[in-house]
């Protein structure tokens, strides 16, 4: 049973929050649909914004500037929260492991197993509920996100073939296998066992499977993470494989929704030229 949280016009669309039981997720999880106009006469594709560190549905939902760009191009958006929520879900003290920073996996470590399912739930559970409940031609999908975000929108994408006509990323973390923000996460929800983590890693993923479509990915130059995102992680393993991509580092810009917000539309555009083929 879907919730209503709120809906608002937006563009001459509308911006929804909805909240559902999730099974996956043993948890209610709320999540923020935008539909243009458009979906007033007939279904239209949906773009994916996955969302990074300590984000929920809202963050990207009220800052990113989607909706205008959305709007223009009859595509539909949706905002997933980033992890598990309530008081039963186990979390952690640090801002980078439990609540809000799901990682977009299936845990299979205690205490995390039990909720932490968040790769089911972007590719399965999510997608049916909305495909079901809403206006929606779930055969053109493409997917896009922010930091944590980017780095679930590219292994979904190059995991999942055929699910997603184009794939983009805000200053992805590109290479979590050796960094902070990885390791620290996959020790504890997928344990000591490396092997699994390769899985989970764009630039690995990159390497062994590339993408059947387009690739947009923009960093900041002056991002404060960059050591931790290892950009040129993914751009070395593209550029072996040949793969079809664009891959921008952005002059000055730092890591926050100022910059998210400034390429906005060029995101949203290079989704709707592979989403209307």
């Amino acid at each position: 049973m879907m919730q209503t949280q709120s809906e608002n016009i937006c563009f001459g669309g509308t911006q929804g929050v909805y909240t559902h039981a999730s099974s996956r997720c043993a948890c209610d999880m709320t999540f923020g649909l935008f539909l243009p106009a458009a979906a007033k006469d007939g279904p239209v594709p949906l773009l994916w914004y996955l969302s990074g560190l300590t984000c929920s549905h809202e963050n990207a939902m009220t800052k990113a500037g989607a909706q205008a760009w959305a709007a223009e191009q009859s595509i539909a958006l949706i905002f997933p929260d980033t992890s598990p929520r309530g008081d039963h879900v186990p979390d952690d003290e640090a801002y980078d492991l439990g609540k809000g920073a799901g990682f977009y996996i299936n845990a299979n470590q205690k205490p995390w197993s039990k909720h932490f399912k968040m790769w089911d739930y972007i590719t399965a559970e999510l997608p049916e509920i909305v495909g079901n409940s809403f206006p929606l031609d779930m055969s053109r999908q493409a997917i896009t996100g922010h930091s944590m975000g980017g780095h679930g929108a590219l292994t979904m994408a190059m995991s999942l073939p055929g699910q997603y006509r184009s794939v983009s990323a805000f200053s992805p973390i590109s290479n979590p296998t050796v960094s902070e923000w990885g390791r620290k996460q996959f020790n504890a929800y997928l344990g000591a066992n490396e092997t699994l983590w390769s899985n989970h890693d764009a630039s690995l993923l990159m390497q062994k499977n590339g993408f059947d479509g387009p690739i947009l990915i923009d960093t900041g130059t002056n991002d404060q993470f960059l050591d931790i995102l290892k950009p040129e992680a993914l751009a070395h393993a593209a550029a072996m494989r040949r793969q079809q991509i664009i891959f921008r580092m952005q002059p000055d810009y730092d890591h926050s929704y100022y910059f998210v917000s400034s390429f906005m539309g060029d995101h949203i555009n290079f989704h709707a030229e592979a989403l209307r083929l």
